[in-house]
């Protein structure tokens, strides 16, 4: 890490000027709505009545969090969504529309520069506003990892292997005993995906951050071979829908974590209802880090496309895979969705088309493969996956 002290000063931007741009976000698409329950998931779980807590939950409401903007009073049998709190998916759409218009090709999940007879393909997040609940929780140890994946996660859809992986982390006033902890997980992050921590920037900006306080960014860089690109061109209808298990919530839709929080009246370090661990620690599983375990499907062959499951969840995410006039079905019941899931959309009472455009909903990639590749990867005692779905003629992602 290279330490700025009291200043702002960037470093290392050379590659500004040679490697398209990723953005992480989905383009615009036509939102399928449904009226199933996601998953026919149970609803017996223990939880707060949100009528008789109601002082409860604004008390709470105002612990969670000091950014009012964020977390305002608690409405009973309000219908909560992303964009109620704070974040609008479609915005962020056409942004990217625009975006697009200026500098054309982005839209996938990294970007692609070609680098002799390879790729080079590069990918930038952050872990928005989990750092919330770092800050709450006082887990520190995990949030780099989750830094990592969110790049890394991206840039291996395309079949590249990460290379190496550059860190930002401001403060306000420097910890270092809390900055150890947290590029601890970026190393622990790097170690995970096979790549390595090549460098990074530390800045302390006075009276810009809260006292206690950081924000982080990242990027990675991988290579592919330019024969070897996953871009989903050779993916045709009866194609299968393979999805990995999620470790929760992973890197997104914490805005929208942070209401449901604040309407249950619960402390972070009470028991997630009908589960074995804290609420806390529930919400801050680190993101899995898919990049081995990717890699090694697609050196069995048969894997045509590859969608990371972050923001916009299946219904933004996985058509960005497909050719045109294509799309998926997905059988909502072929994976057991985690408990997390079925307690957030029962407290905040979300519609099931806005929990599958936020959240994960326990499968953090999908991958678009051939039906014989499909049986081999199932067999395969030694992972974890579902058959989700399948890919059909038409557009969009439904769900049967």
């Amino acid at each position: 890490m290279a330490t700025s002290l009291g200043t702002n000063t960037d470093i290392s931007r050379s590659l500004a000027a040679t490697v398209k741009p990723s953005f992480g976000k989905p383009r615009t698409r036509q939102l399928c709505q449904f009226g199933a329950s996601v998953g026919s998931v149970s609803r017996k779980c223990q939880l707060l009545s949100v009528n008789s807590g109601a002082a409860q939950a604004r008390t709470r409401a105002r612990s969670l969090s000091k950014d009012s903007s964020v977390i305002t009073a608690v409405m009973d049998g309000e219908n909560l969504s992303y964009k109620k709190a704070g974040v609008d998916i479609d915005a962020g759409s056409e942004l990217v529309r625009r975006i697009a218009k200026m500098a054309p090709g982005i839209g996938g999940f990294g970007g692609l520069f070609p680098f002799g007879d390879s790729y080079l393909v590069a990918g930038t997040d952050g872990v928005g506003t989990k750092l919330k609940l770092a800050f709450e929780t006082g887990l520190h140890e995990t949030i780099g990892i989750d830094l990592v994946a969110m790049s890394v996660n991206d840039i291996v859809t395309s079949g590249a292997k990460p290379l190496f992986f550059l860190d930002y982390f401001a403060t306000s006033s420097l910890d270092v005993d809390l900055a150890e902890k947290v590029i601890k997980g970026i190393v622990d992050g790097c170690e995970q995906s096979g790549c390595v921590l090549l460098g990074g920037e530390t800045a302390e900006m006075p009276d810009f951050y809260k006292e206690g306080e950081y924000d982080l960014s990242g990027f990675a860089v991988g290579s592919v071979d330019k024969g070897s690109v996953i871009d989903g061109r050779d993916i045709v209808a009866g194609d299968v829908l393979i999805g990995l298990p999620s470790s929760g919530v992973h890197s997104n839709g914490f805005s929208l974590v942070r209401r449901v929080v604040a309407r249950s009246g619960l402390s972070l370090k009470d028991l997630l209802p009908g589960g074995d661990v804290t609420l806390g620690e529930a919400l801050m599983a680190p993101t899995v880090i898919y990049v081995k375990q990717v890699l090694d499907l697609i050196s069995r062959g048969g894997v045509k496309g590859i969608a990371h499951i972050t923001g916009g969840g299946f219904t933004d995410n996985i058509p960005r895979v497909f050719p045109k006039g294509l799309g998926a079905v997905i059988n909502k019941n072929s994976w057991p969705v985690p408990q997390l899931f079925k307690w957030m959309q029962e407290v905040g009472n979300i519609e099931d088309s806005e929990m599958r455009r936020t959240f994960n909903m326990g499968i953090g990639m999908v991958l678009v493969v051939s039906a014989k590749a499909a049986q081999g990867i199932l067999v395969d005692e030694k992972m974890v996956a579902y058959r989700i779905g399948e890919v059909v003629s038409g557009g969009g992602v439904n769900y049967c």
